[in-house]
């Protein structure tokens, strides 16, 4: 039929090895990663939203109390942690700056859009 991508709803593990021996192109597990995102969100690691991609994730978190005054150029997230912050969201104005300046401070009211990898996502959380 010429179809070249396949993409697979699955229910369960089983299934999904399954679909994969087929070479589908994705397996889509809906309920599992509705729960995992639900779970970031709720979970004491000031996740605001959350968006998991082959590989990487973008996440919305709250500035933290040790970070409020701090430039993200001082922060070094890319440097130590392999982040990327893509914008700062002020909640207070509801502005969003895209791309951040990396000299302006951090407020209380912001949230930083952050890419990496789950592995960095959680070291940075892990960061206290």
């Amino acid at each position: 039929l010429g179809v070249e991508e396949i993409y697979v709803k699955v229910i369960s593990h089983d299934h999904a090895r399954v679909m994969e021996r087929l070479e589908v192109t994705e397996t889509v597990f809906p309920e599992r990663d509705s729960g995992v995102d639900l779970a970031n969100r709720i979970s004491d690691r000031g996740v605001v939203n959350y968006v998991r991609m082959s590989g990487v994730s973008i996440q919305e978190m709250v500035v933290r109390d040790d970070w409020v005054g701090t430039s993200l150029r001082d922060l070094k997230l890319r440097a130590e942690y392999d982040l990327s912050v893509v914008a700062v969201h002020n909640l207070d104005t509801d502005r969003v700056t895209t791309p951040p300046d990396p000299d302006e401070p951090l407020r209380k009211s912001d949230t930083l859009l952050v890419a990496g990898t789950e592995t960095a996502l959680d070291r940075v959380a892990d960061r206290e």
